[in-house]
């Protein structure tokens, strides 16, 4: 019987853990991401509202691409308990001070998970965290150059960064030239 369950998934324990935990990070950055952009339809950031709309999406998303490639596996996926998100926030620039935070904390563990793989032999699942190293690195890149931007501006001229989010895309990023 031990044979046979070995043989049901590729994924050891540990690994299989980290990508559960990993699943509700991601969830609750996309529950916070809607959060933020309800503030930003609230407080007339039309743009940004959309930028975080669709970051919202995105997030749950990187959660949906772990929990089908757990499942692919043979491992358990478990549907995790997203908490309540803050709702309200200062200003525009403490949104996306929020954003870094959050994006920083992704990182943080997408990296340690890479070290559980690493540690267990899991080549395959640290091939796939390759493309989310990638994904931190645009998303903590556009955190900063929003918070940068909001420094470098005056209050009254912040639509400039929300009009700039209205160009952000899945595979377009405007800041890049800048």
């Amino acid at each position: 019987m031990k044979d046979l369950e070995r043989l049901r998934t590729l994924i050891k324990e540990p690994v299989e853990l980290v990508l559960n935990q990993q699943i509700q990070m991601e969830l609750i950055s996309s529950s916070k991401y809607l959060a933020m952009a309800g503030w930003c339809d609230r407080n007339g950031y039309d743009n940004s509202a959309g930028f975080f709309y669709k970051q919202s999406e995105e997030e749950r998303n990187h959660a949906m691409k772990l929990f089908h490639y757990l499942c692919d596996q043979g491992a358990t996926a478990y549907t995790p308990e997203v908490p309540a998100v803050t709702q309200e926030f200062d200003s525009l620039r403490a949104v996306f001070e929020t954003v870094l935070e959050q994006e920083i904390a992704v990182t943080d563990s997408i990296n340690r998970i890479i070290g559980v793989c690493r540690r267990e032999g899991d080549y395959a699942t640290e091939e796939l965290l390759k493309w989310y190293v990638k994904e931190q690195v645009e998303e903590e890149y556009i955190a900063r150059r929003c918070l940068e931007l909001i420094d470098q501006i005056p209050a009254d001229q912040v639509y400039y960064l929300d009009t700039k989010l209205a160009s952000v895309t899945y595979d377009k990023n405007p800041f890049e030239n800048e």
